[in-house]
């Protein structure tokens, strides 16, 4: 038998950005707008037939409402593909879709499947965080009587403040990372690097949203200092350094780097290698730590051979440690080049795929050919994977 091909990222597009509740997609429904970028990007590629494609896997941070019923099955039959093409929902909650993704590969390098379509989607604005219908066990909630296992999922601002307190996180190193992600997602927009990504949105009142609604121009490193804390009254974690509650969509089309050739399409990156790793729930933020260092290893790189390094701006009381564990400075030039989750925002289950996007598209801004994604993820998880650049 012959060894399986490897598992490449042909192309990934996604939609804007949007504000929650108050955004211009609270009125749109995540099935829809996730099958509208599934089709625009079949549309991209006329050479792959939908009815080749082997699985649609879907990430959905919280998949109930209408992000329900195997939201992923629901999108791809609102995309037109055929009704034999099968289709999955996972959640790893904010690493959702950077796990669809894995998991294409991994079905790639099994042997199992040449085409994959990986979806992420997430409207906090219309299905929320599901809160309300959350029952959590009672060993699993330290408010419960009796003896407890602690909490699993805290306030992540609070788990926040707890990072910054371990990690002697300042205020002011918060907030300069915060306008740092600001003023580099801002230019992105400006120069046009993140219009290379997004594919603009029909609204319903006739509209159309070109670009992401969270990024704030006018923020000033004075005023973020102003900002009240927001978890806790001595605390230094603020909307301000924090990423903002965001809708949106993404999807990318992977598949093995030889069915790729066949079809005369040009593979943009090859994926080297992945990770998952978990922490105490209340250190939620540092999760990435051991599988940025595990993804590293097992592509055989170290942190000094990454040209560009995506990590996910939960909040910059998290960004700041978890660099400086990992051996690069929060500050590098490599680091969120083109800003991050606390400018661009974070819809749950589409973030994995948003920032590989901007990964891909900033390796070939920079010429690099290696680059990494991670992200923390509530409940005390992490997770990362190393791509290489191909075209």
């Amino acid at each position: 038998m012959s060894s399986p091909s490897p598992a490449v990222i042909v192309d990934i597009v996604r939609s804007p950005v949007g504000r929650a509740v108050k955004g211009s997609l609270a009125g749109v429904r995540p099935d829809d707008l996730a099958a509208d970028i599934v089709r625009a990007l079949l549309d991209r590629h006329p050479q792959v037939d939908p009815a080749q494609i082997d699985d649609v896997v879907c990430g959905c941070a919280f998949p109930w409402g209408e992000q329900g019923y195997n939201v992923g099955r629901c999108i791809a039959v609102l995309a037109g593909m055929p009704h034999h093409v099968p289709a999955q929902t996972i959640t790893r909650l904010c690493a959702s879709s950077l796990q669809a993704l894995r998991s294409a590969a991994h079905a790639v390098a099994l042997g199992e499947g040449d085409a994959f379509i990986v979806v992420g989607v997430e409207s906090v604005s219309r299905v929320g965080r599901g809160i309300e219908l959350s029952q959590t066990h009672p060993l699993l909630d330290p408010e419960a009587p009796g003896d407890t296992l602690g909490g699993v999922f805290m306030p992540m601002g609070m788990t926040a403040e707890i990072v910054a307190d371990d990690h002697g996180v300042t205020r002011e190193e918060m907030d300069r990372f915060a306008q740092r992600s600001q003023e580099r997602a801002t230019h992105a927009r400006e120069s046009g690097f993140s219009a290379r990504e997004i594919v603009p949105v029909a609204l319903p009142d006739g509209g159309r949203l070109e670009h992401d609604e969270s990024t704030r121009p006018q923020s000033t490193l004075e005023g973020l200092a102003r900002l009240e804390p927001v978890f806790r009254a001595d605390g230094r974690v603020t909307a301000g350094n924090s990423c903002p509650l965001n809708d949106g969509a993404a999807a990318a089309l992977v598949m093995s780097q030889e069915r790729a050739g066949e079809l005369g399409l040009t593979p943009r990156a090859r994926i080297v290698s992945s990770a998952v790793s978990a922490v105490d729930p209340t250190r939620m933020g540092v999760g990435p730590i051991k599988a940025i260092e595990d993804a590293l290893r097992r592509a055989a790189l170290t942190i000094d051979d990454v040209g560009v390094f995506e990590l996910n701006e939960a909040f910059a009381a998290q960004v700041i440690p978890v660099c400086r564990e990992v051996g690069i400075d929060p500050f590098d030039d490599r680091v969120n080049p083109h800003g991050g989750g606390i400018a661009v925002g974070h819809p749950f289950g589409m973030t994995g795929l948003r920032i590989m996007s901007t990964l891909l598209n900033g390796l070939d801004e920079a010429d690099a050919r290696y680059g990494i994604e991670s992200m923390c993820v509530g409940g005390g998880q992490g997770q990362a994977m190393v791509v290489e650049r191909l075209a």
